[in-house]
């Protein structure tokens, strides 16, 4: 499968972005999929992730209240809702499939998302 994320981009604080990820292949509706983030000189962490269905959803506390993970099956189109973005949510921004085996193992290229103060 190959993903491909886009919609990041400069934001002033308190602004929102939505980023989209979008799949190749027929079986995107079949796995769980997630939003990671690697900011400058850290490492590569979770923000959110949904179910297949997209009936359960689940983040880190650190977006909880301001992210929102959504996903549009007949469209093979993952979404992350970004609202009273900070500037330490800067960050490159990269969605992710699960295998079979409840890992995340295809990623996407990444979209960098920038939060002016």
């Amino acid at each position: 499968v190959q993903l491909q994320a886009s919609g990041g981009g400069l934001v002033q604080a308190g602004g929102s972005l939505r980023l989209s990820c979008t799949a190749s292949g027929r079986t995107f509706s079949r796995y769980g999929m997630g939003w990671f983030r690697q900011a400058p000189g850290k490492e590569r962490e979770f923000v959110a992730g949904i179910s297949w269905s997209g009936g359960r959803t689940y983040s880190t506390d650190s977006v909880k209240g301001r992210f929102t993970i959504s996903r549009d099956n007949a469209k093979n189109t993952l979404y992350l809702q970004m609202d009273s973005l900070k500037p330490e949510d800067t960050a490159v921004y990269y969605c992710a499939r699960k295998g079979d085996g409840g890992e995340y193992k295809d990623w996407g290229q990444g979209t960098l998302v920038t939060v002016s103060s």
